[in-house]
């Protein structure tokens, strides 16, 4: 396989596309809906997931967290098939570009927006990299709740609306659940080699038992969020229903997870990805057609 394409991990990309397919499908009814603006901010979150994804690649080769014992899939720095330098510019462009693409949505949606993708900037280089890397110290659920959650599906509603509503945030929190979980896959198959290396994830912290507990949490919360928000009024009937259907999956995932470790978690971090995208493409549907 091509190495950059290991580079970029397309199987994370869903972290980034679901969210923003929410908020946009959310706000389709408005007068003001821009289809320029949904793509826009679409791209936007792209660049910064490949920016994310290469920014870990370069910054845990650097720390020394990422060596040859490593279960996870390949990593392009430390395995030698790209240099790192190679690897840095190439993260550097991709924020550069993500600047030059969010400008125009800095220019349309004013300083909350500026704020947000400063914000975005931070968390893409501060992740992995900086004086405080955030995946060392326990942070990167949190970081995937936030920016691919919250930051993802408010921002991209407050683009087309101009303003934020109950929903938007519920959803943001639900999404935000799913790519926590991607995140503590990610951890728990990591949890012996990031002991090594001083990295002291929630896995780490907790161990393997409560990282189990913790997935099941994340994965199950979205569906009592959504199924909650119905009968308080906040969600329609349609999109609830259909996105309730990957319940089955959650509930596969969460069986699967709880008997498995190491290496053999690989797969399921694919399908816990999967999970954000399904869930996020069936809610969508269902409000497309409310």
């Amino acid at each position: 396989m091509n190495p950059w394409i290991l580079a970029v991990r397309p199987r994370t990309l869903p972290a980034a596309i679901g969210p923003l397919l929410v908020g946009n499908i959310l706000a389709l009814e408005l007068e003001q809906f821009s289809i320029l603006i949904a793509c826009t901010s679409m791209l936007c979150a792209i660049l910064l997931q490949v920016a994310t994804n290469l920014a870990n690649d370069y910054f845990d080769f650097k720390s020394g967290i990422d060596t040859e014992e490593r279960l996870g899939p390949v990593r392009v720095t430390q395995s030698g098939l790209l240099a790192p330098e190679k690897v840095r510019n190439a993260m550097t462009l991709c924020l550069v570009l993500a600047i030059i693409v969010g400008s125009y949505l800095i220019y349309h949606g004013g300083w909350p927006i500026a704020f947000l993708a400063l914000a975005a900037i931070l968390g893409a280089l501060g992740y992995s990299g900086g004086p405080y890397p955030l995946a060392s110290h326990g942070l990167g659920e949190v970081a995937a709740f936030v920016f691919f959650g919250l930051v993802a599906v408010v921002g991209s509603y407050f683009l087309q609306a101009g303003e934020t509503n109950t929903a938007a945030w519920i959803l943001g929190c639900a999404i935000g659940f799913l790519n926590a979980a991607i995140m503590l896959v990610n951890n728990t198959r990591d949890i012996e080699t990031d002991a090594k290396a001083g990295k002291k994830t929630i896995a780490v912290r907790l161990g393997i038992g409560q990282a189990r507990v913790i997935y099941q949490a994340f994965v199950y919360l979205p569906f009592a969020l959504i199924i909650g928000s119905f009968f308080l009024g906040f969600l329609p009937g349609a999109p609830v229903l259909l996105a309730g259907l990957a319940l089955i999956i959650a509930r596969k995932l969460n069986s699967d997870f709880s008997v498995t470790s190491g290496e053999a978690l690989n797969p399921l971090l694919g399908r816990t990805a999967k999970l954000t995208m399904i869930f996020s493409g069936l809610f969508s549907v269902g409000l497309f057609f409310v």
